[in-house]
């Protein structure tokens, strides 16, 4: 075993997602192949051991009433999984332990009782997933119940054994268990019950068990399947040495996971201390930019995880609808001459009879959340924006040689076209809205907000998709950031608060805030927002190839690490 090598490359993997837990894994691995704790050639051999324990647990299962396995069970040592040190002993769960399952009394709320008298009643909820003992339970039951159950007593393993079958305890309480665990009782004094908990924890044990529940609809691990277990057999004081040495070993690991966790924590909050920085509204427009210049320069530094990305996404955007993320230049037109025309188009278009009176009325601003530049104005979405633009189709009608445009078509958070679907290649049984080039494609069903896409071409839409035009020409892609935006995005929210699904509602469209700057600085706005989220794609892309990285060194280290030496000799 090449553990040094493993401790002198920590570092390098310690920021893998699944490190900690992998070590977890490699201790208990380590354990039950007699590779944790050095074999003492003094130790009764656990082929003796064996013989004491045989005597023993036939007399259990005599009182206790348990079943012992009826089949043959293979004792070639060279079937079992690993090999073992010469003094362990390749043996079955059936060679070791009483195994039944447990009973529940039914109607169960007919025996359930407030009696503190009551037996107490051991549920799968009074177990706590990662530790070890149930010391109470919630719920007793009438003495009567018990005839129907399986009563259990201090030091019993107990083992579920359906839906997430295969977690063992040890019960610290006496009381009666229902048919989602199996009872494991083993012979007094010949058996470390926390070595075989252990055992029970390993990967070799977890995939023993899993392939044993396999096949069935529901998986369930009955009592037969739970005794066929191949269990590594140590010498009973090696077993003694293995718990303690596992136990000092996880507790480090507890150390190490608490202290990465600081760490995140740290990097978080630093993280968002600089953000916010940027968006806070004491920041003065003349220090903006040294701020930006330190978060853009301490990104890598601040950003350690995939899932921060998308923190740093919406701060971007979030500074893009403020007039924070370009400078703002005098020469460019400012927002109120655009309303001034968007004005004079809706009247046009009202007495062409092309747009009905009521869209043509400009609602009122609800819910805007900050100031805007000068040059820059607030302006409701149904002032500037015709919504719901797209024209009603009936499926009858449809052109064959169009898309059609559904949620799982555009990727959340980005707005990417992920897939372009001919209408004839998709079921069109609903009536569908047709889109022009240049609408935005805005997904008003809750949790689909984020998903916001500019038509390049013409299409159909499904109805959770509602196509917003502008009444003249925008920049689509700045309007479709801005309807991506934080502030925005709270505001659908709050309105679907209470709601099982909510959307965005017509009514509650149109009203809502939208900031509207320069037609040129739209532009602006839009060219450094590509540039910056690209920069953010290359940051994730290179942090899930760091991930990956990590995790195949961690993985090649922990192969290493368990491979025997003679096989290392022999490949090198």
């Amino acid at each position: 075993m090449n553990a040094k090598r493993l401790l002198d490359l920590y570092d390098r993997v310690a920021d893998a997602p699944d490190a900690i837990a992998g070590l977890r894994r490699f201790v208990l691995d380590l354990a039950v192949r007699g590779k944790l704790v050095e074999q003492d050639p003094t130790d009764e051999p656990a082929s003796e051991l064996l013989v004491r324990i045989a005597a023993e647990k036939a007399r259990l299962v005599q009182e206790g009433k348990f079943k012992t396995f009826e089949g043959a069970l293979d004792r070639d040592a060279d079937a079992f999984a690993f090999e073992l040190p010469i003094n362990w002993s390749w043996c079955y769960l059936d060679d070791l332990a009483g195994v039944a399952r447990g009973g529940s009394p039914r109607p169960i709320k007919s025996f359930i009782t407030d009696d503190p008298e009551g037996i107490p009643w051991i549920k799968i909820g009074d177990s706590t997933r990662g530790s070890i003992y149930i010391d109470q339970t919630q719920e007793r039951i009438m003495p009567e119940g018990l005839a129907k159950s399986r009563l259990v007593i201090p030091g019993d393993l107990l083992l579920s054994n359906s839906m997430s079958f295969g977690f063992p305890y040890i019960t610290n309480v006496e009381g009666c268990i229902h048919d989602g665990w199996l009872v494991i009782r083993t012979p007094d004094g010949l058996i470390d019950k926390l070595y075989l908990h252990k055992v029970f924890l390993s990967d070799h044990a977890k995939a023993a068990f899993s392939e044993a529940a396999s096949g069935a609809v529901v998986q369930n691990l009955n009592a037969d399947k739970a005794r066929q277990l191949p269990v590594p057999l140590a010498p009973l004081a090696e077993q003694q040495r293995i718990v303690a040495k596992v136990d000092e070993l996880m507790a480090l690991l507890d150390w190490l996971e608490t202290a990465r966790t600081a760490r995140e924590a740290t990097r978080d909050r630093l993280a968002a201390a600089s953000l916010a920085r940027l968006t806070a509204p004491e920041t003065e427009a003349e220090d903006f930019p040294a701020h930006a210049r330190f978060v853009l320069d301490a990104l890598p530094a601040l950003t350690a995880r995939s899932d921060q990305i998308k923190q740093l996404r919406q701060t971007i955007l979030n500074l893009a609808v403020r007039g924070k993320l370009v400078k703002q230049d005098l020469v460019d037109e400012p927002a109120s001459e655009l309303l001034k025309r968007i004005a004079a188009e809706k009247a046009r278009l009202l007495r062409a009879g092309e747009i009905k009176k009521k869209a043509a009325k400009d609602p009122e601003i609800v819910g805007a959340t900050h100031e805007l530049p000068e040059s820059w104005c607030w302006v409701s979405l149904g002032t500037a924006f015709l919504y719901d633009a797209g024209a009603k189709c009936e499926p009858k009608l449809l052109n064959p040689s169009l898309w059609l445009l559904e949620l799982e078509d555009i990727e959340k958070e980005t707005g990417r076209l992920l897939a372009r679907i001919a209408v004839t290649d998709r079921e069109s049984k609903s009536t569908k809205s047709k889109f022009h080039p240049g609408d935005v494609l805005y997904g008003k069903l809750r949790p689909y907000l984020t998903k916001v896409l500019v038509a390049d071409e013409p299409g159909y839409s499904t109805t959770e998709i509602v196509a917003i035009r502008p009444y003249i020409p925008l920049c689509s892609e700045y309007c479709a950031l801005a309807l991506r935006r934080p502030d925005f995005m709270d505001y659908v929210t709050r309105l679907g608060q209470g709601t099982k699904m909510p959307r965005l509602r017509t009514e509650d469209a149109v009203v809502s805030p939208f900031p509207l700057p320069p037609l040129a600085e739209q532009r602006r706005i839009v060219a450094k927002v590509d540039q910056l989220m690209a920069l953010l794609d290359r940051l994730e892309a290179s942090l899930a190839t760091a991930d990956i990285t990590r995790q195949r060194l961690l993985k090649a280290l922990l192969h290493e690490a368990l491979t025997p030496d003679e096989k290392r000799e022999a490949a090198a």
